[in-house]
This record gives C-alpha cells, sequence and structure tokens, in this order.
C-alpha cells in the first residue's frame, strides 16, 4: 500500500467513527494522486550522498571563491571537471566581466575610555581608511532609521555604529528588515558626513565571527570606510556606550578595487526529449564570501541542484530541458544571473528556481504557474507532502540569480528552505562544511528531484507569468 492509500483509509476510517456533525463538513479538495515514478524518484533521492560529496569537494579542493578572483577561476574549473564526470551534457563554462573589490587589513580597536581589541570584516564595496587607520569618536544609533534621522552634516569626523540585531525567523524575512543596516546603513552615514561606519553582524548568531556582506553607494557619493562588527563585539559596545563615556575608535581598513576581471557561470543540462516544450532552469551560486569555505553559501545549492539532476541522466528523457546553472558572482551585486539572461532571454524557458538558502530542510513549496498549469501545481504539492512540505500561498518568484529570468515572466518554484540557524553562519568564518546536516541535505535533493518530475515532465504547456 502507498502511502498515499494509506492516508486515504486512515481518514476514511476515522470519518467512519467520528459524530455526525464532523461527517456533515464538506470535503473541499482531495490531493492529487502521484504518480509511481515520481515517488520512486523521490525516496531514492531521500538516500542521495551526490549533494553531500560536491559539497565536500569545492569546499577541501576550493575553498573560498570570492568572485572575480583566482579562486573563483579554479571553482569554475572544479565544477566543470566534475559536472562532466557526473555525466552531465553540454558543459561549458560561459565567462563574463565584472568590476572587483578585496579586501585588505582590516582591524578595530577601541582606544578609549575602554581599550580592547574588536572583530570586524569590511563590507563589500567599502571605502579605505589611510594606512595607518582612522581614529574617530563613535555616534550611537540602535537603528537605520535612527541613523536615516540624523541631520544633515551632524557625523562630520565621526564614526557611525548602528546596532540593530537580527532575529531568527523560518522564512528568513528578517533579514530583509535588519539588513537595511548593511545594504543602506553606509551610503546614509556618507551622506549625512561621516568618516567612516561599523554595525553590529546582520546575524543571529551571538560569537566573534563576523558576518561579511555587500554593500552599495549611490552614484555620487564617495564610498566610506564600512565594516561589521561580530554580533558579541557589537554587543560589548553598546554596553560601553551605556556607561555615559564618549567612546573612541580606530579603524584600519585598506580593501580597493581592482578593475575589472573575468567570472563566470558554469552550465550543464539534461537533455529533453521536446524542444518546444521550454527549458526547466535550476541552480545556485558557485561563488562565495571569503571568510569560511561557503558550504551553506552557497556549495549546498549548487549541490542539491545537480544531485536532484543527476537523476534524470539516466532512463526516459525528462519533456524538457533540464538546465543547471552554477552562477558566478552572485554574491557581489548578481552579475552571472543578469549575464545568463542576456545570452539566454531569448530561449524558451518553461520555469525558473534556485536554491540559496543553505542545506536544512525545505518546509515549504509556492508556485507562480500559468492557469493551464494548475494542475501541474498540484500534483507538485501532492507529491512533496510526504516530505513534510506544505503548500504556501504566496507567489513564488524568490531568487537572485533565477531574478532576471523571473522578471521576464518565466513560471517560478520555490522550495523554501528552514532558516532557524542559516544567519548563525551567513558570511562567517563558520560557513563550513561540519554546518552541513547529512539528512536535511537529503531531504533537500529529494524536494528538488520531486519538483524536476513533476514539472520538467508536465504534459501541461507551462506559458508566461505575471511576475512576482
Amino acid at each position: 500500500m502507498s502511502r498515499t492509500t494509506a492516508l486515504i483509509a486512515a481518514f476514511a476510517a476515522t470519518a467512519l467513527s467520528a459524530p455526525a456533525f464532523a461527517q456533515s463538513r464538506p470535503i473541499t479538495a482531495v490531493p492529487a494522486s502521484v504518480a509511481a515514478d515520481v515517488a520512486k524518484l523521490r525516496d531514492a533521492a531521500l538516500k542521495d550522498d551526490v549533494a553531500y560529496d560536491i559539497i565536500e569537494g569545492i569546499t577541501t579542493e576550493v575553498g573560498p571563491r570570492l568572485a572575480g578572483t583566482e579562486a573563483e577561476a579554479r571553482a569554475r574549473a572544479w565544477g566543470l571537471a566534475k559536472l562532466k564526470a557526473l555525466g552531465f551534457k553540454n558543459v561549458r563554462i560561459e565567462p563574463y566581466q565584472m568590476p572587483v573589490w578585496v579586501r585588505g587589513e582590516e582591524t578595530a580597536e577601541v582606544v578609549s575610555p575602554f581599550p580592547q581589541k574588536l572583530r570586524l570584516t569590511a563590507l563589500g564595496n567599502s571605502g579605505a581608511t589611510p594606512s595607518e587607520g582612522l581614529t574617530a569618536e563613535i555616534v550611537y544609533f540602535p537603528s537605520v532609521q535612527d541613523l536615516q534621522a540624523a541631520p544633515e552634516g551632524s557625523l562630520k569626523g565621526k564614526i557611525a555604529f548602528v546596532s540593530n540585531a537580527m532575529v531568527a525567523t523560518q522564512d528568513g524575512s528578517s533579514y530583509g528588515t535588519f539588513g537595511l543596516a548593511r545594504f543602506a546603513g553606509p551610503n546614509i552615514a556618507a551622506t549625512k558626513g561621516a568618516a567612516a561606519i561599523v554595525i553590529r553582524s546582520i546575524g543571529s548568531d551571538h560569537g566573534r565571527g563576523p558576518h561579511a556582506g555587500l554593500t552599495n553607494f549611490a552614484d555620487g557619493v564617495t564610498p566610506i570606510p564600512s565594516a561589521a562588527l561580530s554580533t558579541s563585539d557589537a554587543d560589548n559596545l553598546v554596553r560601553m556606550i551605556a556607561r555615559g563615556k564618549p567612546i573612541t575608535l580606530k579603524l584600519v581598513l585598506t580593501p580597493r578595487q581592482i578593475g575589472t576581471q573575468e567570472s563566470g557561470n558554469v552550465i550543464a543540462e539534461v537533455p529533453g526529449s521536446d524542444p518546444a516544450a521550454g527549458v526547466v532552469l535550476i541552480g545556485g551560486h558557485l561563488d562565495s564570501w571569503d571568510l569560511g569555505t561557503g558550504a551553506i553559501d552557497d556549495g549546498a545549492g549548487i549541490a542539491i541542484t545537480a544531485a536532484a539532476a543527476k537523476y534524470f541522466l539516466t532512463g526516459p528523457k525528462p519533456r524538457r530541458t533540464i538546465r543547471l546553472v552554477w552562477f558566478g558572482s552572485e554574491e557581489v551585486g548578481g552579475f552571472g544571473g543578469r549575464a545568463y539572461a542576456a545570452a539566454h532571454g531569448k530561449e524558451r524557458h518553461a520555469a525558473a528556481a534556485e536554491s540559496d538558502f543553505g542545506a536544512d530542510r525545505v518546509w515549504r513549496v509556492e508556485t507562480n504557474l500559468p492557469d493551464s498549469a494548475k494542475a501541474a501545481g498540484d500534483r507538485l504539492a501532492a507529491a512533496l507532502a510526504p516530505l513534510g512540505i506544505v503548500r504556501g500561498k504566496e507567489l513564488a518568484g524568490d531568487g537572485s540569480d533565477v531574478g532576471p529570468m523571473m522578471k521576464a515572466g518565466v513560471a517560478a518554484i520555490d522550495l523554501n528552505q528552514s532558516g532557524q540557524r542559516y544567519f548563525d553562519y551567513h558570511h562567517t568564518p563558520e560557513d563550513t562544511l561540519d554546518r552541513i546536516d547529512p539528512a536535511q541535505l537529503s531531504q533537500n535533493v529529494a524536494a528538488w528531484t520531486t519538483m524536476l518530475a513533476v514539472i520538467a515532465n508536465a504534459p501541461e504547456e507551462i506559458g508566461a507569468v505575471t511576475p512576482k
């Protein structure tokens, strides 16, 4: 007896013994049936070990992969060889050019009144201090909104400090709220006249490993030195400020822009049997920040999607071509996603999805499918249910790398992972292989394999949609 049959039988038995008032409630919908071949692939993928092998390999043999650097180039070569060895077809690198920022020396210390060193890291696109450093008084802001409210020119010659503390959420939504301190804080501080800015790392951990990440400055705004303090050091600095004495901080940050360099996307395919049915685009990003070894961000994403696609290299061809892309330079501005759209945007794409939120279990699926493919969405939800995945009510459309294709009207699938511990390690020195839970990783592979089995083989037309 299949699991679906068992569930229906159990429901029927319960209904027969229930009180009359319960029996009077109408059953409004019966889950779609799950095809035997889809269930077989799903269950086989729960025993997958390919994804872990990919993460172990890239973190061990390549390590950190900062976009546009020699390390990212080695990652592309590694990926090309790995995908060929796994049996994928049409494996190639599609290079493009991009501006590159690299970090230099980065230190901080409280000079007075409580002298001690702090741990921090420069934010991507940060400006530089003089080589001997910058020493100035701190002006404290509990939130980026408080920084925004500071009078024009009030921070001249000062170091702004924003301390908002992120909290963990299952869906990761708090990143957008608290992340504004990193995304927009440095630009705001620069327009207020600040000499530099430090923020509490955008993370849910409590430790001394700072979180890297990108910031941007508006046209005409000169970048100022910008850094993220470890969460523990930021908390310590808040306690110092609470003592009511002026705090003087010395910063040494010497990052630099090194001009235009090469990055690229690594692409591989499982050819489909019906070219007119379009491409199912999947993948994650190959680059990483340089503090850790990029295991959860995003070694996991490239591994999960590759391991799932590999199940379709044997047996009957899927109806639609499955195109796997390991995107370059996502962390520093999504250059790989835009390069892909520029090169392939005119090709027929049926659906797109990406994995870029670690390796913890998938708990929810959301879709943005045309009415013609509503039944495919129903079948997908039913097939994912035994993995503990619920169907969400919002439109899908997340993902920076596949975002340009989704904005052009390509249908979207979101397989949402739990974010409860993701931001403990995101962009930190602790983003390493030991953060990967093999059982949860395999559940991800099973979810992605199921999605491909349903969507790549759906007999329905999957046309354009209105983007999220």
